[in-house]
Parts: structure tokens; sequence; C-alpha cells
């Protein structure tokens, strides 16, 4: 099996060594590369091809939602894993609707790092349908009328099955259990999953469930 390849960007050195020792062991991973900061990330990844960047979101001179948003914007983007100290923070919300396929706080135990790694690569987002909604209530303020105006445009793209299936992801459901759910096979609700994406111009279903819960679907839908 390929090892997952992965990048660490962090401007404690301690914190990067703490990483690199973690997960160093596992025969699935290969740490490929490690950046002090944000400004240093585009050239690293040219240069050693990641699947996977745990990115800090605190740098002092380019910040790890900088990064973030340059990286995701590039074709063939490596999945960004997003480190942070608090649950509730505006910069991992703004960092998620930016791509990154989910966060982890940095006191979080090394199988679990390593499992949203793993995670991540495999296409899975980390990330719990609570968590989104408590980021969500959060970061509310004078900018959410204006972001459920634009994502119910958005949203009015979608036929009746992809609304279907994509309040479904904003719920967390697995394809799996969508597929049970609404009565099709998996490889539909794939389908369906990447009409969604390329329809709505969005890198994972992270922001597929950020996009149903700012355009007030799950609320429609008692959750």
């Amino acid at each position: 099996m390929t090892p997952i390849r992965l990048l660490l960007v962090d401007d404690d050195p301690l914190v990067r060594a703490g990483l690199s020792f973690m997960m160093g062991g596992a025969d699935d991973l290969e740490i490929v590369g490690e950046a002090a900061d944000g400004s240093e990330v585009e050239a690293l990844v040219d240069r050693t091809r990641p699947d996977v960047v745990l990115m800090d979101i605190r740098m002092p001179t380019v910040d790890g939602l900088a990064a973030t948003e340059r990286l995701r914007g590039r074709k063939d983007a490596p999945q960004v894993i997003v480190l942070t100290t608090f649950h509730a923070d505006e910069q991992v919300l703004r960092a998620l609707r930016a791509g990154a396929a989910g966060f982890v706080l940095k006191d979080t135990p090394p199988a679990e790092i390593l499992d949203a790694v793993r995670r991540v690569a495999a296409g899975d987002p980390v990330l719990s349908p609570t968590v989104t909604r408590q980021l969500m209530a959060h970061a509310a303020g004078t900018s959410a009328g204006t972001r459920r105006t634009s994502a119910r445009t958005r949203v009015a793209t979608l036929n009746d099955r992809e609304r279907e299936v994509a309040v479904a992801v904003g719920q967390g459901r697995s394809n799996a259990e969508i597929a049970t759910e609404l009565f099709m096979s998996v490889a539909t609700v794939k389908t369906h999953v990447s009409r969604i994406l390329a329809k709505l111009d969005l890198n994972n279903r992270v922001q597929i469930a950020l996009l149903t819960y700012d355009a007030g679907l799950l609320e429609e839908d008692g959750h």
C-alpha cells in the first residue's frame, strides 16, 4: 500500500517535533516535509506532493487560513486539516469555508490525529455535524443574513434529488446511510455528491454541510 504523504506546518519547532515523533512510526504514513510558516507551504507542496497538510492556523507571517485558501485554489490541491487550540474559532470556520477538510485540536490524542489524517486521505471529512453547528453558532453575526441569501441562491441550482443528498450530507450521514435513507445505491449517492460539488464549485463534504446550514436547510428538516 502506498503510504499517505503528510506535510507538517507549524511555527513552533517543538510542536513539529512532537507531531513528527507521534506520527512517524505509522506504517501507512510518510512525513514528506515540515514548514514553519504558511509562506513556505506552496513551494514545499510543489516539491513534496503531499496528500494531506496538517496546518497550524496561527503563524506570524502567513497564517494557516491564508495558506489554506491559496492551496485549495490550486488544481490537484492536497487535503488540509487545520490545527488549532480552540474548538469554536471563527478562523477555523473560515478555513473550512476555504476548503479545509476538518480540524483537530493540538491536545488531541496522537491516535485520533492519525485517524483524522487517514480519513481525510480517504476522502472523508473530520468534522461532526454537532461541531459544525457549534462553529456556525459561534460565528453567527451580522453577515448571517447575507450568507443565507447567497446560500439559498446557490442551493436553488440543485435538482430535488441533489438537494436531498446535500441535506443528508449536512446531517452527517455517510454514503451508505444516505443510500438506505433515500433508496438508492451507494454508487448513485457518490455520483450525486460529485455533481453537487461540481455545480456549487465546492471542494468537499464539509463545504456542502456548511452551505446547507447557511441556507437554513438543516433547520427546515428539524436538525
